[in-house]
């Protein structure tokens, strides 16, 4: 196959670059950049990109039997040598203008909502749920795509089919369902909660949909520690939360309005670690083997203490060890 030579940046986002890669392909870059409220910090988080990267190669080989995905390799000649570990080679696709989100628990904006109105994107809920609570089914609940500084908005599904057509619509809702459920299930296996998660998809030329960006990381989806869950408050979690907590809270001086302030070093090592530690815990792998075959990537569980995970040191995520500050209405994520 033909090395990749330098390739030409199309866009860049709050955390990926998207870079050309032939007439049919592009080079996705996950940085170490990370956001808040659609806005980026300008303090990066070391290895996050790593993390974004292996760990969506990790879910798109666990599930490719769900729906077709995106990738088409994550190393060899194709990647550039400055990106490895961070890029994949995927599919060009016409993607959808749309998100879609399946909660199985209720947080963030999704119980901000259900306190106000019962239900959530027009999915009418039982009454008198807590915060964290399990729901009785996992729900489909969509929203836009927001534009850079923008908020994504919340959308029932008349309105999302009205956006892309019934059948089209219809396809993506099964498919996410069925994504969260196979992920939710494996995650439990480790220990972990999926309290829910964004997936993003595309069509092919033919029609065909197909699962693109990136799959069940950090970033885009909120797991918690199965052990000790109760609800009726905020969970500790395995992503960017802490992040959004720090900023809110005092201690940043942020005024809501303002350019984001620089991260301390304590909040950016904790932020790390949670990274990494969500990267163990769900695929029993260690980021320090990462890039590597990806026929390795189906191991077994049971590697997990032997990898750097969560049995080799004081658990980061312990009740006593997040602390959550109110926040804003308008700034409740997801």
């Amino acid at each position: 196959m033909t090395p990749l030579p330098t390739p030409e940046r199309l866009a860049t986002g709050k955390v990926r670059d998207l870079y050309a890669a032939g007439d049919d392909h592009l080079l996705v870059v996950a940085s170490d950049r990370i956001s808040a409220f659609e806005r980026v910090f300008p303090t990066p988080v070391p290895d996050k990109g790593r993390v974004l990267t292996a760990m969506s190669v990790f879910w798109f080989g666990e599930l490719a039997d769900v729906v077709p995905n995106h990738l088409v390799a994550c190393d060899g000649p194709r990647i550039p040598k400055a990106f490895r570990g961070r890029a994949l080679l995927v599919e060009r696709l016409k993607m959808l203008p749309v998100e879609a989100v399946v909660r199985g628990h209720l947080a963030g904006r999704g119980y901000a909502e259900y306190r106000k109105s019962g239900s959530v994107c027009g999915v009418a809920l039982p009454p008198g749920l807590a915060e964290s609570a399990r729901l009785p089914e996992p729900i489909f609940t969509p929203s836009t795509k927001a534009r850079p500084g923008e908020v994504d908005e919340h959308l029932d599904f008349g309105t999302f089919a009205s956006i892309l057509g019934t059948r089209l619509a219809e396809k993506v809702r099964e498919a996410s369902l069925e994504l969260y459920r196979r992920g939710a299930a494996r995650a439990g296996e480790q220990g972990l909660l999926l309290a829910d998660t964004k997936f993003e998809f595309g069509v092919r030329r033919n029609g065909e949909l197909v699962l693109a960006d990136e799959l069940l990381t950090p970033d885009s989806a909120r797991y918690w520690l199965a052990d000790g869950h109760r609800p009726g408050r905020p969970r500790p979690s395995f992503d960017k939360q802490h992040v959004r907590d720090w900023l809110v809270g005092p201690a940043s001086g942020w005024d809501c309005v303002s350019a984001l302030p620089p991260l301390p070093p304590e909040v950016v090592t904790a932020t790390r670690d949670r990274y990494i530690e969500a990267y163990h815990r769900v695929t029993g792998l260690s980021l320090a083997d990462w890039p590597r075959d990806p026929a390795d990537l189906r191991q077994p569980a049971s590697r997990l203490g032997q990898c750097g995970g969560a049995g080799d040191r004081r658990d980061p995520h312990r009740e006593q060890d997040v602390h959550r500050p109110r926040r804003p209405a308008a700034l409740q994520p997801r």
